[in-house]
């Protein structure tokens, strides 16, 4: 995903870019979840700091499984961003990113 705008200035708004991914590995399929085929998507709720890491992760919908939400929101936790800008200088934004595991 890439940054974009979403508004452009006019003199009383300021511009501003949305957070971007940056190379992230997806999460390790936890091994019980593979044996008991458990599938689905987690959808996270992100808190993005101006140094562009994870400041908050939490969980906004569940995948039904606890172990595949737990590997989502480890691993995002240690996900990086290119942060959010507002007028040219870093600002904290939220993300909602979904994690998908599939077999």
């Amino acid at each position: 995903m890439e940054a974009k705008d979403e508004g452009q200035s006019d003199g009383d708004h300021e511009a501003l870019y949305r957070p971007a991914y940056l190379e992230n590995p997806q999460p390790p399929y936890p091994e019980r979840s593979l044996q008991l085929g458990e599938e689905g998507e987690v959808l996270l709720s992100v808190r993005v700091g101006v140094n562009g890491r994870a400041l908050k992760v939490t969980l906004a919908r569940s995948s039904g499984f606890r172990r595949l939400d737990q590997a989502a929101m480890d691993a995002v936790a240690r996900w990086r961003f290119a942060p959010a800008r507002r007028g040219g200088v870093a600002a904290e934004s939220v993300l909602t990113i979904p994690v998908s595991f599939r077999q």
